[in-house]
């Protein structure tokens, strides 16, 4: 049985997941909206309300835990700062790349091109720590392929899927697969607080570089107020602080097996909200992805 603190973890955890599912389906409405310019909203427009407010909501939470617990609270320093913010770039890229793919794709299928970070994760850390995988993990990325062909719907005849869609796709998992590695491994001693807000300025940094690049028509601000909020706290605020509370009391392994729960709650607020037909075939395969996760986390043999 799970004690009480697991099951506030798995809670915690679970939320977290759920929320960052629900995002890429707002991105999507908003995408589909008419601002008072009588334009559609642009990426750039959407992933810097994104951030900027992003920032704003964490640094009142940041206040608030000063003010909460006086000196109590461990301040970052110069070296913590610089690197935290390093690996924000890949925040503020998963985000772009991420954001541009459900432009070209659907959700259902950008969520699993993002989930790829499963794979490209054994990947990366066979070389960093330069040592093969295991037999269960190697199993357990060949089911992620398999999960990955069924679940974009590869093996119809009668696909019809933008290419650009699917390579920004991969290029957020990749961009997300090296944040999560970063972000394990930096400036752990801080608050989640001040660790989410240095890694928002690192990629509103990008962002903002991004924006400017990209943007050819007057930024509409109307954006902030109808969407920002709304994409902010799903995105940058609200599963961030939940995932890190959470993760300590699961522990990594159950923590990543609850976290899955963004898969399918991501295709079902597409199916509901955006009306994406999602075949049987591709449930299937959504089904092996998260088989593979919770078989890469479960510890078999004896206690």
């Amino acid at each position: 049985m799970f004690g009480n603190k697991v099951l506030k973890g798995v809670f915690l955890v679970g939320i977290g997941a759920a929320s960052y599912g629900m995002l890429a389906t707002f991105v999507k409405l908003a995408y589909a909206d008419i601002s008072s310019q009588g334009l559609h909203y642009t990426p750039a427009e959407v992933i810097t309300s994104q951030f900027l407010l992003g920032i704003i909501f964490v640094l009142a939470i940041n206040g608030f835990q000063k003010f909460q617990n006086g000196a109590v609270v461990l301040k970052a320093t110069t070296t913590d700062i610089r690197k935290l913010m390093l690996v924000g770039t890949s925040t503020g890229l998963t985000s772009i790349f991420y954001y541009l793919a459900v432009k070209y794709i659907p959700v259902s299928i950008g969520i699993v091109l993002l989930m790829q970070t499963v794979w490209m994760g054994v990947v990366l850390e066979m070389f960093l720590e330069k040592k093969l995988p295991s037999k269960i993990k190697v199993f357990a990325v060949l089911i992620v392929l398999l999960g990955t062909a069924l679940a974009t719907n590869l093996f119809s005849k009668s696909i019809d899927l933008d290419w650009r869609g699917l390579v920004l796709g991969l290029l957020a998992a990749a961009s997300f697969t090296t944040t999560m590695f970063a972000a394990n491994k930096v400036a752990l001693s801080i608050s989640s607080a001040q660790r989410s807000l240095y890694m928002l300025l690192g990629g509103a940094v990008i962002v903002l570089i991004f924006a400017l690049a990209t943007q050819t028509t007057p930024f509409n601000y109307d954006i902030f107020l109808k969407w920002g909020i709304l994409i902010a706290l799903f995105g940058t605020v609200i599963p961030p602080m939940l995932l890190n509370s959470g993760f300590p009391l699961t522990g990594i392994g159950l923590g990543s097996i609850v976290a899955a729960l963004e898969l399918p709650v991501s295709v079902l607020m597409a199916y509901f909200f955006l009306n994406e037909v999602v075949a049987l075939s591709q449930w299937i395969g959504i089904i092996l992805i998260i088989s593979a996760i919770v078989l890469m986390n479960v510890k078999f043999g004896k206690k």
